[in-house]
């Protein structure tokens, strides 16, 4: 009996060990999971948080390194013939060619591209996740005319475009009655207009595939209405698809704003603005190499972290990954 006891006992023991082996995992967890192995968007994730705790606290930053607000000019930052230093104990990254710090500058400019990408993002994820849903959904003539208006949007070069509302509302008391005024608001406002058509198209096809699948049938067959099956039965689904991609279309936006400060309609002196710095550098950087190599420097990681961010979230996010 003793030996029957200890057999039960141990077969119980064992039920238990296996039945925490194979304990369900919740998505959330399973999503840190493949996240916490994948290092390199860790990291990337890391770089962004502390970008943006930089921008955010720049002034603070600025008054603790012990240098001057990123528009004060000083000429005796430059040397006896007026050209810029390079980077020393006062000024890290050196200064321009108006004796501005370099360093407050990338700060700054950090603030103008993360505020311009990120309420950019959002606002062509609202059009664009609208226009999508609705087209696909709806099909007919609806969708017809929704993606007969994209094509032809797509269609438009989009830099020129970009360039020439830039330019049209960068001008007396800018766009649709002075709604759209010149400065940053018109480099959102662009923005958004040309990059919508892209997520509205991925979305579209998103879309298109799931108002097919079982759960949406059941849904209309115990008399849901539209309304209630697309946002509580298609809109949940596209949530993966639509955080990987915003995290692709940042950096995007990152160096639309760039370029179109390096071409002079973006955002307006004296605000820093990574893009323009590089555009002011260009014909100094033969003698003054740090304005043009810090700001790109920026730039170049920003980009790159918001890249290999979306690439870590895509694979996390995906339930077929064998992480």
């Amino acid at each position: 009996m003793s030996t029957g006891g200890l057999i039960v006992e141990q077969a119980e023991t064992d039920t238990d060990v296996v039945v925490g082996e194979i304990a369900a995992r919740s998505p959330m967890q399973l999503f840190w999971r493949r996240l916490r192995s994948d290092k390199v968007a860790l990291t990337a994730l890391g770089f962004i948080i502390l970008l943006v705790l930089a921008a955010v606290f720049a002034p603070l930053i600025i008054k603790i390194v012990g240098v001057p607000a990123p528009n004060t000019q000083n000429a005796k930052a430059l040397d006896s013939f007026g050209t810029p230093t390079g980077p020393s104990a006062d000024h890290p990254f050196g200064v321009d060619n108006l004796g501005r710090d370099v360093f407050a500058r990338v700060l700054y400019g950090a603030r103008v591209s993360l505020e311009v990408a990120l309420i950019a993002t959002t606002i062509s994820m609202v059009i664009g996740v609208t226009v999508g849903m609705t087209a696909a959904f709806f099909r007919g003539v609806v969708d017809t005319v929704l993606s007969r208006f994209i094509d032809i949007l797509l269609a438009f070069p989009i830099l020129l475009l970009a360039l020439g509302l830039a330019s049209a509302c960068s001008l007396g008391d800018g766009c649709l009655g002075g709604l759209v005024k010149p400065g940053l608001v018109v480099v959102i406002f662009v923005i958004a207009f040309v990059n919508w058509t892209y997520i509205a198209r991925i979305i579209r096809g998103q879309v298109l595939s799931i108002r097919e699948k079982e759960f949406v049938d059941a849904s209309r067959s115990l008399g849901a209405s539209d309304r209630r099956i697309i946002f509580k039965e298609i809109l949940p689904n596209l949530i993966a698809p639509i955080i990987v991609y915003s995290t692709l279309v940042i950096p995007q936006n990152i160096l639309f704003e760039a370029a179109l400060s390096f071409l002079g309609v973006g955002v307006q002196p004296p605000n820093a603005s990574w893009g323009a710095m590089i555009a002011d550098a260009t014909s100094i950087f033969d003698s003054a190499w740090w304005y043009m190599v810090f700001p790109g420097a920026a730039l170049l990681l920003t980009v790159l972290a918001f890249n290999l961010l979306g690439d870590g979230l895509q694979d996390a996010l995906n339930p077929r990954s064998n992480r």
